[in-house]
């Protein structure tokens, strides 16, 4: 199917164009409406691959596959399951805020912004996709460099820092997982003759328990640095704070998930019996991570870097769902991503949105703020209950399902990520106590300073939408649950290679 390299190749196109487009003052806002013309291509795009995907033909919806380095076995191969069609999804509707509610306000060079935060988009579809391990991380590469550039440029006033730590902990991450393909490729060739990049032909490939808990280690510490999991998260809570409100919603709602995808995808399903020797490891490394994020939360007065450890504590019931060993607890961890990234991208815009207002994410300079802002408070509210984990929000259909599928194996881990969860409503709570509720800040001088804008009804119509996305999820999570399961490795789905 054509339509899965499209949706690489589009926003990747709509972000040249408008780079090109980005000509004198005249241009200032025609890259930004190239932008939004790219994502709804992209939308409509994806409708069809969904509307067409062959649904009774296995649990491989679409296939791609044409050759590309022949003498090294690589091939750009795409592949689609239920999983990578929920997350492209997801990919898509999150583009929305990215685009319409945070890069309409970048001063300058918005061509530019445009072109990393659409190349950023173009690496992410190509991760869910790629069935090739070489051109999966060609893909893993693209998504990272783009954001580095966001960051260093149109960050806050330590984004030097954070942008260089970014990129040392993803890029060396990364080199760490290049090492595994690498040696994976090698021990199947010497195995059986084949120089070959195939994700379904190195399945297959036999290991000795040593070396496939080796090559599982290289992927998971990757995939680790990228969901991310305690003690390799160092990086996130400064990237968060510091990068623009789009690069924000793009690490926290899409970019973190590429991590999960990874640990499903190219570890539990490609390394299982390593896997599962390694249960207990990754079960206590997710449930630290729920306790830890949670108590950093809530020892926070920046908004955006409380979103940010919150994003570590949700993240670890990830981390337990995938490693639980059960359907229930997969299908969990999918629904939690999907999730988080609908809740916590829409806090991020509130934060950012609050930031431009007020000029301050401090806490403790805020406060009052329901008088002056219903809109945005009201929206903030929404959130921040569905982020706790209330019932009737997607949230709380994920975390229920982890928890359930932890106690099956492991009781005093399932308690432990309860606990997190308490702690979750207090820090949640006490944000939406001290940002919108209670009286104004003391320094504030509400006489002689104009109210701030609200927000109006662009804002409104995106994170409504997002509100009724986390609500249906929340009440009727079946479609997503039939989705979530991956489709195994094992059984290579059938296809007429594409020549050239």
């Amino acid at each position: 199917m054509i339509a899965l390299p499209s949706l690489v190749l589009l926003p990747a196109a709509g972000g040249l164009a408008a780079w090109l487009s980005d000509r004198g003052p005249p241009a200032r806002h025609l890259p930004w409406w190239i932008a939004i013309a790219t994502i709804l291509s992209q939308t409509l795009l994806l409708l069809f691959v969904t509307c067409t995907a062959g649904w009774s033909s296995g649990p491989w919806l679409a296939h791609f596959s044409m050759p590309w380095i022949p003498a090294l076995g690589i091939a750009a191969r795409m592949d689609m399951d239920g999983l990578s069609l929920v997350l492209l999804w997801l990919t898509t509707i999150l583009s929305f805020p990215c685009v319409i509610l945070s890069a309409r306000d970048v001063g300058e060079r918005p061509g530019l912004f445009h072109l990393l935060l659409l190349a950023t988009i173009a690496g992410i579809n190509g991760v869910f996709l790629a069935t090739d391990l070489f051109l999966f991380f060609f893909f893993w590469e693209l998504m990272l460099v783009p954001m580095y550039v966001l960051i260093l440029q149109w960050g806050h006033e330590d984004r030097r820092r954070a942008a260089i730590k970014f990129f040392l902990f993803t890029q060396g991450s990364g080199l760490l997982m290049l090492v595994a393909i690498l040696g994976l490729v090698i021990l199947h060739q010497h195995a059986t003759g084949v120089v070959t990049f195939d994700y379904f032909a190195l399945a297959d490939t036999p290991l000795m328990p040593t070396a496939a808990m080796v090559l599982m280690l290289g992927f998971f510490i990757a995939f680790a640095v990228k969901l991310p999991v305690v003690p390799l998260h160092v990086w996130l809570p400064d990237t968060h704070t510091q990068a623009p409100t789009a690069g924000s919603v793009l690490l926290a709602g899409i970019l973190l998930k590429t991590g999960g995808y990874g640990l499903i995808r190219f570890v539990v399903l490609q390394f299982p019996d390593a896997t599962a020797r390694f249960t207990p490891v990754a079960l206590a490394m997710g449930a630290a991570g729920i306790l830890y994020g949670a108590w950093l939360s809530l020892a926070q007065d920046d908004m955006k870097r409380l979103i940010a450890y919150s994003s570590v504590s949700h993240l670890g019931f990830v981390l337990l769902g995938v490693f639980s060993g059960s359907a229930m607890g997969m299908r969990g961890a999918v629904v939690q991503m999907v999730a988080h990234g609908l809740s916590t991208g829409a806090l991020f815009v509130i934060a950012g949105s609050l930031q431009d207002r007020l000029h301050t994410r401090d806490m403790r300079r805020m406060g009052g703020l329901w008088q002056a802002l219903p809109h945005l408070s009201s929206i903030g509210l929404f959130f921040a209950i569905a982020s706790l984990g209330l019932p009737g929000m997607g949230n709380f259909v994920g975390e229920f399902l982890v928890l359930l599928a932890t106690w099956r194996i492991s009781p005093p881990i399932a308690i432990l990520g309860a606990a997190g969860l308490v702690l979750s409503a207090v820090y949640s709570l006490t944000m939406v106590g001290r940002a919108f509720l209670g009286s104004p800040h003391a320094g504030q001088d509400t006489d002689q300073t104009p109210p701030p804008a609200d927000f109006g009804a662009r804002q409104m119509t995106v994170l409504g939408l997002t509100m009724a996305l986390l609500l249906v999820l929340g009440t009727y999570p079946q479609p997503v649950l039939d989705l979530s399961l991956p489709a195994t490795p094992h059984a290579a789905p059938e296809m007429e290679a594409i020549h050239p």
